[in-house]
């Protein structure tokens, strides 16, 4: 991997209020670290980035970064983090990682794709990326800035693994190198089709099943009370703030109604 150059600045400004200046400044926070080095604020143009990033085929990029101003104004990094906007898509902020040339590291590098697999072109397989990017080892000079696949002798069914891969020299791939990396599948039946689109609209449909018997169910509420029970009697009519009569006992009148009096 070839180190692109880079300037970079010390930063003074941190918290929110003075990244956000530093940015309507046309500028970028980033932080650089490593293994033997401590954490150092930097300050970046956004236009250089832009333009790295604009020219590079992924954000994996071996930086020769130079730090006027600072201990170390030398200092050869890979980019490890870019922070977008997620609408405009403008660079927030950059992570570094400080390595030596003499020091292996391990890196994300895409992973391309080249040709037309022979299940694609003849057999009307379906292309699969089972993984874009995988895990690659060795010195920074090594390594690939991405990894080319040959696919055109694929067939249906058949697969490329992570040690299938030819890597440069000094290069090897971390994990399963059995694992899949591009396959070619068989195309899909109409029947399978038919039953993709069914599960894929079988939730929505439940969703307005459900929510239909919730409406109907708020319409008519229950009575609240316990099971078993009898709905209570309406309570008698009476005159505002009385109380409801007591039932008589076995064996006595009824009391008479108030206000009720003898004829004398």
């Amino acid at each position: 991997m070839k180190a692109v150059a880079l300037n970079a600045a010390p930063r003074e400004c941190v918290g929110r209020g003075g990244v956000k200046k530093l940015r309507s400044g046309g500028q970028v926070p980033a932080v650089i670290y490593g293994r033997n080095a401590k954490p150092e604020n930097l300050e970046l143009k956004a236009l250089d980035i832009e333009e790295m990033l604009h020219k590079s085929v992924s954000e994996t990029i071996l930086v020769d970064l130079n730090v006027p101003g600072s201990a170390t104004a030398k200092r050869l990094a890979l980019l490890q983090e870019v922070q977008h906007h997620p609408l405009s898509g403008e660079v927030l902020h950059v992570d570094f990682h400080q390595v030596a040339e003499d020091e292996k590291v391990t890196v994300a590098i895409p992973v391309e794709a080249v040709g037309e697999a022979a299940g694609v072109k003849t057999g009307g397989g379906v292309l699969e990326h089972v993984m874009f990017k995988i895990k690659l080892r060795g010195l920074p000079k090594d390594l690939p800035e991405f990894v080319e696949v040959d696919v055109t002798k694929l067939e249906i069914g058949q697969s490329i693994h992570l040690g299938d891969i030819a890597l440069p020299a000094g290069v090897e791939a971390i994990g399963d190198k059995h694992i899949s990396v591009i396959s070619v599948a068989a195309p899909l039946t109409e029947a399978q089709e038919a039953a993709v689109l069914e599960g894929a609209t079988a939730p929505l449909a439940e969703t307005e099943m459900l929510k239909e018997k919730k409406e109907e169910g708020e319409a008519a509420p229950a009575v609240a009370g316990k099971a078993g029970e009898k709905a209570a009697a309406p309570a008698a009519a009476g005159k505002a703030g009385e109380k409801a009569a007591a039932p008589a006992k076995a064996g006595e009148k009824a009391p008479a109604a108030k206000g009720a009096e003898k004829k004398k």
